[in-house]
């Protein structure tokens, strides 16, 4: 059976914190999958993440480049939006950048999903009210376990 963590977020702000938190525990090559309904706070939390990477440039979702990489923190973040993409099958080479020395973020991953590193979190963002937001987290391989387990025990803005 699959893991799997639920969070509430009340807000933006605790989306962020969370973000920041998984970001303070991430390494390179580690691969995060996002999903949720338009305008649910992928993109927020992708900019939390950064933040806590240490980026401090503008960080907006590359809809229409499918790719965006930001390099000046203490990890890169290569960011992905592939809703537009027409073609699953289409290789755009995301495997150098699942392999390469960042973190990567996919929104709408599962366009991608026969592409995707086995290994890897999924994340889904769920709107509840409001501000409100479910946030979903399901490791897949043992890194992502141990990093949601430790997320989950050792964090005091999460519990």
């Amino acid at each position: 059976m699959k893991q799997r963590y639920e969070i509430i977020s009340n807000g933006p702000e605790e989306t962020a914190k969370i973000a920041s938190s998984l970001a303070d525990r991430l390494k390179k090559g580690d691969v995060i999958t996002l999903e949720g309904d338009l305008g649910a706070g992928k993109t927020t939390f992708t900019k939390a993440l950064a933040k806590g990477l240490g980026i401090n440039r503008t960080v907006n979702s590359p809809t229409f480049t499918i790719i965006k990489e930001y390099t000046e923190g203490r990890l890169p973040l290569y960011h992905m939006d592939v809703y537009r993409m027409d073609d699953s099958e289409e290789d755009l080479g995301f495997d150098e950048y699942f392999e390469a020395d960042g973190v990567t973020v996919v929104e709408w991953a599962r366009i991608i999903q026969d592409q995707l590193p086995v290994s890897r979190l999924e994340i889904s963002i769920h709107h509840i009210e409001n501000n409100k937001r479910k946030i979903v987290l399901e490791p897949i391989g043992e890194r992502y376990s141990e990093l949601c387990k430790e997320l989950m025990s050792n964090d005091s803005t999460i519990n």
